[in-house]
Parts: structure tokens; C-alpha cells; sequence
């Protein structure tokens, strides 16, 4: 039956019951025995509710199931529950299709996440989270140079991460679960670039400092101070601005955010933990971005967004070697079979090239 489907995607399109019913041309009643199993569409109807809910028919009918285990939202206070459940539902969806091609291949080429060796047992200090992102970047070989892609440093060691389409206007931050067995971190792709990145480390640093930070320590604090470690080394600051500043320039501020994908205000911050800046010029500066409305808005060009395409790329190199047919691909892309051929073929391509 297909009632806890057709639930999940109504929450993840945001539709109620009435609203989907008047585009299918049924009763919210209606929708309401389908979700319950206690009627079940006709083919016609079926096709609608797909059409409707953005999803191909073959959802409704998936084998795999999965469920989000540990999950840790971080949300603002005003996020309301209808709006994490779109989030949820989006989730869900994606890691279902992830667990399906990983159930399709003989030895699915992705690695498990394996954690870092050498952390310490228990962290006293936020001091100590400094030399844990520095142990991090050295054990992955990271170096101390800004990270181009964070999303395929975690991708390359075993993190699968999920960006979701769903817009809840700013109101949330990030999440954090497991899906049979493999940690996975989810961002939105409304988002700019240093907004992803920062929330990609956080998250991350909830994964690693798991059991491991001091009662008296504040965990979302440590995983702010391991992100801004991780995503600008001291070492690294200090060769960019100096080992102490008097004052300094907002256009430094904002090179410094491109090159490292950091916004200006976490650089700022940064700059102050590290004692580059003082508590009062720290304080000036960020008085300044207020006024100037920048606490909301940096000015200028923003950090590009990340972006995944592990997935797709499993995708077709599963369909190269066999493993999936071209109507299977299409449907783990949630793509039309006709649009998924022509992009196989790079037709989309040629009819631009022939315009």
C-alpha cells in the first residue's frame, strides 16, 4: 500500500490534504483513506498525485525503506514542525534512493566513514578544538591551504551528504543523522557558499566530538569553534593578517572570506579567538556591520555554492557497468525516461551548440 509514501510527499511539497485533493480532483477525505490505506488510487489518479507531488509513480512503490536515526536538527526556535517534516520527508526520499543503488551494486564503491585516529578521549577546553581541526586536516593530509569543496573532503571519506531544494526562509541551519549505518549530513541549496561550508564543518564536528567534550563545555559552541578551526587554520590567519592587528580594513575581511569561504563576520570572530584583533576593536567592527546592515547581507559577490554529484555519478557509472537498466537510472535521478535519454546522450547539449 502506498499510504505512508503519499504522506512523506505531501509533507515534503507542503500541501494539505485539501490543497492536494483540489489538484487531483478528489476529496481531501479522500486523500485522507489513500494515506491510511484504506483506499487505494486508481492508475489515472495516481499519475496525478505523482504530477502533483513532484515525484515519478514508481515512489510510491519503492522497496527500499530507510529511517533517519540520530537525528540532530540545528533550527531556529520560530521553525515550526510542518516545515522540518517537509525537510524530513525531502531527506528521506533522497537517502531511500541512496540505499537503493547501494543495495544494487555487488560492493557498492563508496566507503564507510572510519573516524579520525589519534583524537583525544575527552576535550576540558575550546582551546584543545584548535589543535583537534589541525590534527584533522594533517590525518587527511589536508594541508593548511583553504579547502575548495568541503562537501568532497567529507564525500572522499565516507559522509554522504544530502542537499535539500526545501526553502524554510532562513529558519534552518543544518542536520545530522545516520542511514544504515553511514553518517549523513544535509545542507540547503538556497543557501551561499560560506553558509554551507560552515554549517558542513559544524555538523561534522558534532560527528567527531561525539562523547568527547566535558560536561561543562557547550557542544554547539565547540562545533562552531572546531568549523572556524577547520576552515581557517591559526597558522594560516596569521600568515593572511599578522600576528596582531590595531585595525584593520573590511576589504581584507571580504578577500579573506573568498579565499577561504568563510563569511566576514565568522573571519572576524576568528580573528578575535585567535588574539589577532582585540575584544574592542572586534566589538567597533561588528557595530559597524550592523549599522551598515551587513549582519544580514555581506555586501559584494557571495561564496559559490557547493554542490553534490556523487550520487549521479554513481548513477551512470552503475548503468556503464550494467548493474542498472536506463528506465532504473532515470527513476533513482527522478527523471522523465525521455529527459534522462537525452541527457545520457549530451542531446541537451548539441541542440544548445546547434542554436
Amino acid at each position: 500500500m502506498i499510504g505512508d509514501r503519499l504522506k512523506r510527499a505531501r509533507a515534503a511539497a507542503g500541501l494539505s490534504m485539501k490543497a492536494l485533493g483540489e489538484q487531483v480532483g478528489v476529496s481531501a477525505n479522500m486523500i485522507k483513506k489513500y494515506e491510511h490505506d484504506e483506499s487505494m488510487p486508481t492508475s489515472p489518479v495516481l499519475i496525478r498525485l505523482a504530477r502533483a507531488l513532484g515525484v515519478r509513480s514508481e515512489y510510491f512503490f519503492r522497496p527500499v525503506r530507510v529511517s533517519l536515526n540520530r537525528v540532530e536538527y540545528r533550527k531556529r526556535a520560530s521553525t515550526t514542525k510542518a516545515e522540518l517534516k517537509r525537510i524530513e520527508a525531502d531527506v528521506l526520499d533522497q537517502a531511500e534512493r541512496w540505499q537503493e543503488l547501494a543495495d544494487l551494486w555487488p560492493e557498492f564503491p563508496v566507503a564507510g566513514f572510519s573516524g579520525v585516529e589519534g583524537l583525544p578521549e575527552t576535550i576540558t577546553d575550546y582551546a584543545e578544538l584548535e589543535r583537534v581541526a589541525n590534527h584533522v586536516r594533517r590525518s587527511w593530509k589536508l594541508g593548511l591551504n583553504p579547502l575548495p569543496e568541503v562537501i568532497d573532503v567529507l564525500e572522499s571519506k565516507g559522509i554522504l551528504v544530502i542537499t535539500t531544494d526545501v526553502d524554510v526562509a532562513g529558519k534552518f541551519d543544518g542536520l545530522q543523522a545516520t542511514v544504515a549505518g553511514q553518517p549523513l549530513i544535509v545542507v540547503s541549496n538556497q543557501w551561499h557558499g560560506d553558509r554551507q561550508r560552515f554549517t558542513l564543518a559544524h555538523e561534522f564536528g558534532h560527528l567527531l566530538l561525539e562523547g568527547r567534550l566535558s560536561s561543562d563545555l557547550d557542544e554547539e559552541k565547540a562545533c562552531n569553534y572546531f568549523a572556524s578551526a577547520f576552515l581557517l587554520p591559526a597558522e594560516s590567519a596569521r600568515e593572511q593578517i599578522g600576528e596582531s592587528r590595531h585595525s584593520i580594513e573590511v576589504r581584507e575581511l571580504y578577500m579573506l572570506k573568498h579565499e577561504y569561504g568563510l563569511s566576514m563576520q565568522a573571519c572576524l570572530y576568528r580573528l578575535k579567538v585567535l588574539k589577532i584583533i582585540s575584544d574592542n576593536l572586534f566589538d567597533k567592527l561588528i557595530k559597524r556591520f550592523s549599522a551598515a546592515g551587513w549582519r544580514k547581507q555581506e555586501p559584494g559577490d557571495q561564496v559559490p555554492q557547493e554542490s553534490t554529484i556523487l550520487f549521479q555519478q554513481l548513477v551512470y557509472r552503475a548503468l556503464a557497468e550494467g548493474i542498472v537498466g536506463e528506465s532504473k537510472a532515470a527513476e533513482l535521478l527522478k527523471l522523465p525516461l525521455m529527459q534522462f535519454h537525452q541527457m545520457r546522450k549530451l542531446e541537451a547539449f548539441d541542440a544548445v551548440v546547434d542554436q
